[in-house]
């Protein structure tokens, strides 16, 4: 059993990182990787990706772009276990053997598919489980599998997520009081403090809203999306309110304390919406520059990042053969004697 606290972290390839996915998700896990005495796992996982976008070239795509932001943003490789979930099998023979121990009745309260099933009752659609497919209804299992196979005793996860943790824990449960204790139980860790940015519209910044800052835009590009960010009517001259200034909110993640005194005092003291913007847009600028350098070198040589990936499953592989053999041994699929 894992005694070392060993930190889990699963991205899913199925889009271009944006502001919002480095600020509440990367900058802090890159930074967790650095801390004494923890053992961190971090992996591209394509095939939950394939659960809702079944465009190949996006996948394929996707797993270039999100490899190359954790690389640019400064994942040691060499220090932590990064990997690509496909090029690890056994998670999936894992998730097989889980599939035969989860209760039913455990899938059918996830949250994705329940919402699935309310969609087609507020439709009118006779069939509530029209359009669900398999992948869809059992994807906590192969959240466990992920998990469970490197026995991740804490996983981040966003608030929407502790219940795929808390199933992980009741599949690991179920395991261990069935066959034998090789599973620990995971934690879902929720940082209440961490930035959850607004997007250029006034929502939560996502993909799904289409009010997204990529990341690794173009510096050009990066000061047009800023600029494109709502404000209100007030004129210069006139005071300002921080409170409710997604401009503001957005500064924050990439300010001082120090920085963000004086930007307060210059909302209070009328600053105009154009010259704020600009200097929200030279601080984002001022974190990203050398990364978004680095970026683009990845991209544009990705065999380098395969190699990464390679090197990051075989570590991976000698963790997961060595568990996946002990299960196996455990359910009595043994070589006979």
């Amino acid at each position: 059993m894992t005694e070392q606290k060993r930190v889990l972290t699963g991205v899913t390839t199925t889009g271009t990182p944006h502001l919002g996915n480095y600020v509440g998700a990367i900058r802090p896990a890159v930074a967790a990787t650095q801390e004494a005495g923890v053992d961190s796992f971090i992996f591209l996982a394509d095939y939950h990706g394939i659960i809702k976008c079944h465009e190949p070239e996006q996948i394929h795509e996707s797993t270039l772009a999100v490899a190359a932001t954790w690389l640019a943003c400064g994942l040691d490789a060499d220090k932590v276990t990064f990997y690509r979930q496909s090029d690890v099998p056994e998670i999936m023979e894992l998730n097989w053997i889980f599939n035969c121990i989860c209760a039913k009745g455990l899938m059918n309260r996830a949250h994705a598919y329940k919402a699935a099933v309310q969609a087609n009752v507020d439709a009118g659609v006779e069939d509530t489980d029209h359009g669900v497919e398999m992948g869809l209804y059992c994807y906590p299992v192969l959240m466990a599998a992920d998990i469970l196979m490197f026995n991740g005793t804490h996983v981040p996860v966003g608030r929407d997520q502790i219940q795929h943790i808390e199933m992980a824990r009741d599949i690991a449960g179920r395991f261990n009081h069935r066959f034998k204790e090789l599973f620990v139980e995971p934690v879902a860790m929720v940082d209440e403090h961490t930035a959850i940015l607004t997007g250029l519209d006034g929502r939560k910044m996502s993909k799904s809203y289409g009010n997204t800052i990529p990341l690794f835009e173009s510096e050009k590009k990066l000061r047009k999306s800023v600029m494109k960010i709502v404000t209100n009517s007030l004129e210069p001259g006139q005071p300002k309110e921080v409170e409710g200034s997604t401009l503001f909110e957005i500064y924050q993640a990439f300010s001082s304390a120090d920085e963000q005194l004086q930007m307060r005092q210059a909302y209070a003291d009328g600053i105009a919406w154009g010259e704020a913007k600009q200097i929200v847009f030279e601080a984002i600028n001022a974190q990203l520059a050398e990364k978004r350098e680095r970026y683009a070198e990845l991209t544009a040589n990705p065999s380098q990042i395969e190699e990464v990936l390679q090197f990051g499953a075989a570590k991976a592989r000698k963790v997961a053969q060595e568990r996946l053999n002990q299960v196996r041994d455990a359910i009595g699929i043994r070589a006979l004697k």
